[in-house]
């Protein structure tokens, strides 16, 4: 059972029993909904969703992959982060190359929360993943808590709960309480923490006064939550869901196509050599020396010509199949904000220039949102870094760039190119090669003549 599924069984109970109060004495700031939408999103993500049936053709395209991943790499592959304390810039280094396949997961989910472990390791946790019990009137997660689920036999298992609670007046306060369930669901008794040799060395309860933002970074995705209107995070893919479903569906209709036109050939079963099984002594018939697939034994020997064999080749019927599948496609790339071709064939619909620089505009404004998100995440993990390293007072300074090589739309580019051709950085012959899409030999004879020749 995933971890989602255990949370959401130990919600329903604690609060039929009204536990959460005698465990923490909170109520917890996540609804059924918004947890049956995120086991939701977690089956869609592993190609899993209600929709899918193997036995009636429809398979997952993991699309959800697709746009999650491709946001991702735009949004982190080129990403600087300088510290200027060498020590913290060491520890998220260290880290960083994870972030991306790690972001891919809280993009599908809706949020995700870098946790440091100590000093200089730290943990990635999807939103499936902890329980929000509160958040500030910004929508910064301020009192939230971690389970950890150890398997120790086939009925045995030990959970334990470590809540962060931020009071902005207070400071931060971190409790750990263990139990040991039988099935891993309900939280059965309360054990000491030293019972598991892993969780010894933790305090039950230990406070930091002047701790006044989370000990973790917290990311969530920059989608309004219209499930059950809470700060909790929307999967990045929530809004195309019935969309992914139509475009596997849409799939399997295209792939039954390729196979119920697959050629064969209706043979007379007087035409196929009887065979005799030695085992049972049933007797098959079959065509020597030729493919099995190929040829299906029917009674036709009595029709008008008496012919032995009739091929089986129908037309099909696949461009229709296909242009329906692409225009799904591009009406998911449209609702989350990439660009047409990402997912899509780019090719198969033409685009005029408008709506391609719209397009590419959208997938900007899109990014540049997650890379907000993400920016404050990475800002306050930083702090909870120097805060376990006790250097919040070393003055330390913290910058995160995202160059928008990739992103600039392409007029941007246009222009920051004719600088370089005004100032004489880039020859007017590599310009033409660039954007007029010339060859070298052809962009140099057109301006040899001319050293003054306009750009447009």
């Amino acid at each position: 059972m995933s971890i989602i599924s255990k949370i959401k069984e130990w919600i329903k109970k604690m609060l039929s029993k009204s536990d959460v109060s005698s465990v923490y004495g909170v109520e917890l700031a996540i609804t059924d909904d918004m947890l049956n939408a995120i086991e939701d999103w977690e089956r869609m993500y592993a190609g899993k969703a209600f929709w899918i049936n193997h036995e009636k053709g429809i398979y997952s395209l993991r699309l959800e992959q697709a746009i999650v991943r491709e946001l991702s790499n735009i949004s982190t592959n080129e990403m600087t982060v300088k510290i200027s304390n060498k020590k913290l810039d060491d520890i998220f280094r260290s880290f960083v190359k994870n972030l991306n396949l790690n972001l891919q997961r809280g993009l599908a989910s809706g949020a995700m929360v870098i946790k440091p472990l100590g000093e200089d390791k730290v943990q990635f946790v999807s939103q499936s993943q902890f329980i929000p019990v509160e958040y500030d009137v910004n929508g910064r997660l301020i009192k939230v808590i971690f389970p950890e689920v150890k398997r120790l036999g086939d009925n045995d298992y030990r959970i334990r709960l470590e809540y962060h609670s931020l009071d902005y007046e207070k400071g931060l306060t971190i409790t750990n309480r263990a139990f040991r369930s039988f099935d891993g669901i309900s939280l059965g008794r309360e054990i000491p923490l030293p019972d598991v040799a892993e969780w010894a060395s933790l305090f039950s309860e230990i406070s930091y006064p002047f701790m006044l933002r989370p000990a973790f970074g917290y990311y969530v995705n920059p989608i309004a939550n219209t499930i059950d209107g809470s700060y909790s995070g929307v999967s990045i893919f929530d809004c195309v869901k019935n969309l992914i479903r139509l475009t596997d569906t849409q799939f399997g209709r295209l792939d039954w196509e390729f196979e119920s036109g697959e050629r064969a050939v209706d043979v007379d079963t007087t035409a196929l050599k009887p065979t005799e099984n030695l085992l049972t002594g049933k007797k098959s018939f079959e065509l020597p020396n030729l493919k099995e697939r190929l040829y299906r034994g029917l009674n036709i020997s009595g029709g008008s010509k008496g012919d032995f064999y009739h091929e089986f080749s129908p037309q099909l019927r696949q461009v229709d199949f296909i242009a329906g599948l692409e225009e799904y496609k591009r009406e998911i790339e449209f609702a989350v904000g990439l660009a047409y071709g990402d997912i899509s064939n780019p090719q198969t619909i033409d685009k005029t220039a408008t709506e391609i620089k719209s397009s590419k505009q959208r997938k900007f404004d899109t990014v540049t949102a997650i890379q907000n998100n993400l920016k404050l995440c990475l800002e306050d993990l930083c702090y909870a870094l120097a805060f376990y390293n006790k250097l919040t007072q070393s003055g330390y300074e913290i910058s995160i760039n995202f160059e928008d090589s990739i992103l600039a739309d392409d007029e941007v580019k246009r222009a920051s190119d004719r600088q370089d051709v005004a100032m004489g950085v880039m020859p007017l012959w590599e310009y033409r090669m660039k954007w007029y899409g010339e060859d070298e030999k052809t962009a140099k004879a057109m301006t040899s003549n001319s050293t003054a020749e306009v750009i447009d």
